[in-house]
């Protein structure tokens, strides 16, 4: 089954997997290392993520590690720049209206 990214991301553990690999490529174990949860728990998230080919599987001899998928990240970020410009525009508006409240207190 093909998962969608935002499905992906939603979950805080999933993104702090994400957080924890874009920093190192990291074993499964050592992955784990970082949540009260089980080894298997954490086996799901990453058949989640890789699913959604938000990290890649590396075998570096018996050992398989963890990377992060830039490609794919940049996709959510492009997905959040168009709220992102709306967000700046609202703050600006605002920003305008209490520099105008100001000005008239004064």
């Amino acid at each position: 089954m093909r998962r969608d990214i935002f499905q992906a991301i939603a979950d805080p553990t999933r993104r702090a997997i994400i957080a924890l690999i874009a920093l190192q490529a990291m074993t499964p174990n050592a992955i784990a290392e970082n949540f009260h949860t089980t080894r298997q728990a954490v086996s799901k998230h990453l058949r989640i993520l890789t699913e959604c080919d938000l990290v890649k599987q590396e075998y570096q001899g018996r050992e398989i590690y963890y990377t992060l998928e830039i490609e794919k990240m940049k996709e959510i970020d492009k997905w959040l720049e168009q709220y992102r410009k709306i967000w700046e525009s609202r703050f600006n508006q605002l920003d305008n209206v209490l520099s105008t409240l100001k000005k008239q207190k004064k």
